[in-house]
């Protein structure tokens, strides 16, 4: 949590962007897991914990723009809760600290509403994305499901992400602390990654390197030796001699901000020939996107930059041929870099995509692609100072994707699938670090990891294979 004079400000900028009325926040509610008071771990809704502070569930906020005024909504604890809660501040207390002085039981924000709404006042809400927030909207505004889902206030979302997508240097230090954590859960797994160890032993030593530093893994993490699998979120695989291992983790601070990385390291010790060939294109292709950033620059033309640069190297190792400017403009890369190069980061790893992914990576002057591949890429727009992304380029032998280009014969001029046969069972390599675009460039958050191929087998070197499995 930050001061209280953090918190009004950040309001009442939010005010000046729009024209009077209300705006509705909605704080998360606990989700059950398989019964009532069995939860998933509490997660506030970011914009929430950004606007208002309070990380605490069922809590609501009204923001009267034309009275400057902000309000709570929620109820005291009981003896009962008291119980199993222990004691805790009041809900005026909690107000209080983030700059709010106005606090009303839960049961009065829907009289407040209709009364507003019947004045002719009109009243803003984001787009919802939990069910239990879509069922709220419906009860408080008297809504179908349609409506609040159509209602949320674009004028809202574009204010909203236009103010959180700069961070300020409070912000940037929280990254930073998060990047401080996601460092150390990578080099931990660097350092006992061997044969024999399972994905699930290397999974849980980045959960408990994250909650030891108080805070949370900032998404469910890929720890796995099918790195061709992109979101491969299952750990049931014992490392083996030969294999990759992808591991793509973040951390998460206790206050919500976020971090990302990805690292790949050979199961052994060093590289085989191949896999250091093909990791040489990823690194080139991430070095070159992370000295391109600069306010003014287009995301989307990093990522073009990065795509040609793996269409050429991966020409060069005889995977792939002709021009590479020319096959990154059909498209035909994306058999082996089928994602976009990165994503904001912020107090969701993926920041504010809750709002509504082209609002946050697109904004009113580009429209996405429908070209497979370049439709995945999540930030295309003009780079900011204070903007924080993340640079993951990646190449990946998909077998599937691999056979069905082949049979269609699709891209033939540009792909050799002839020399693709020996890589079906390579798997895929990523590397992704986390980076504040600054008023002349870009700086990497956190300590820099072993990145190179000749570093990280220095890691892994360093590394004892029985011990690790002890």
């Amino acid at each position: 949590m930050f001061d209280a004079k953090t918190y009004r400000e950040r309001r009442a900028r939010l005010a000046r962007e729009l024209d009077g009325g209300l705006v509705l926040l909605l704080a998360n509610r606990e989700s059950p897991i398989n019964y009532p008071d069995n939860w998933y771990p509490f997660r506030q809704d970011s914009t929430f914990l950004y606007l208002i502070g309070l990380n605490q569930p069922d809590l609501a906020a009204v923001l009267d723009l034309d009275a400057g005024e902000a309000t709570v909504f929620g109820d005291e604890l009981t003896l009962d809760d008291v119980i199993w809660t222990g004691p805790l501040p009041t809900l005026a207390e909690r107000a209080a600290a983030v700059g709010i002085r106005r606090t009303r039981p839960a049961a009065d924000l829907a009289e407040v509403l209709t009364q507003a709404r019947g004045a002719g006042r009109r009243v803003r809400w984001l787009p919802p994305y939990r069910a239990d927030g879509i069922l709220r909207l419906m009860s408080l505004l008297q809504l179908d499901e349609q409506a609040a889902r159509r209602g949320a206030s674009l004028e809202l979302v574009q204010a909203v992400v236009s103010q959180r997508a700069v961070k300020t240097p409070a912000e940037i230090a929280e990254i930073e602390t998060a990047a401080d954590t996601t460092a150390a859960m990578h080099r931990a797994v660097m350092a006992q990654a061997a044969p024999g160890r399972r994905e699930a032993e290397l999974a849980a030593l980045l959960q408990q390197i994250a909650q030891a530093a108080g805070g949370q893994l900032s998404f469910p993490s890929i720890v796995t030796v099918h790195g061709e699998i992109l979101h491969n979120h299952g750990y049931p695989n014992v490392l083996e001699s030969g294999r990759l291992l992808v591991c793509d983790a973040g951390a998460e601070t206790a206050t919500g901000y976020a971090a990302d990385m990805t690292r790949t390291l050979p199961v052994d010790r060093t590289f085989t020939t191949r896999q250091r060939d093909v990791y040489e294109v990823v690194l080139a292709a991430q070095e070159a996107a992370c000295a391109a950033l600069a306010p003014g620059v287009r995301y989307l033309d990093v990522h073009l930059l990065a795509s040609r640069i793996i269409a050429a190297g991966l020409a060069d190792l005889g995977l792939m041929r002709g021009d590479p400017e020319e096959a990154v403009a059909a498209g035909a890369h994306a058999l082996f870099f089928p994602h976009g190069l990165g994503h904001m980061v912020g107090l969701d790893v993926h920041d504010m995509e809750d709002l509504g992914e082209d609002h946050v990576g697109y904004g009113e002057e580009l429209s996405r692609s429908s070209q497979f591949g370049l439709r995945s890429l999540r930030l295309a727009r003009e780079l900011q100072a204070g903007f924080v992304v993340t640079v993951e380029p990646g190449i990946y032998f998909v077998p599937e994707l691999i056979q069905r280009w082949r049979a269609e014969a699709r891209f033939a001029d540009f792909v050799s699938y002839e020399r693709l046969a020996d890589y079906l069972d390579f798997g895929g390599v990523r590397i992704e670090e986390t980076w504040l675009v600054t008023a002349d460039g870009g700086r990497l958050l956190g300590p820099p990891v072993a990145k190179t191929a000749d570093e990280v087998e220095a890691v892994r070197a360093g590394s004892d294979g029985a011990a690790a499995r002890a």
